[in-house]
């Protein structure tokens, strides 16, 4: 038995980046939301979360580093 090709669209990379960016300022429409269910890929948004999360603790870091230095 084989399994007919998927004729759903595909996330791009960019895609995934922006589901993952709007969910870190938890806005994002309902419809949005539903239509990026169908199309992107679990593992793809986990690997693009993770380095959201490393460079927003970095990008912190540095932050509180440079206002302990100047202070």
């Amino acid at each position: 038995m084989t399994v007919p090709p998927s004729n759903k669209p595909k996330a791009t990379l960019w895609d995934t980046v922006k589901a993952v960016g709007w969910s870190f300022f938890g806005v994002r429409k309902n419809s949005a939301y539903q239509e990026d269910l169908g199309k992107l890929n679990p593992l793809h948004i986990i690997a693009v979360a993770f380095v959201a999360v490393i460079v927003f603790v970095v990008g912190l870091v540095l932050l509180v580093r440079h206002v302990v230095a100047t202070a």
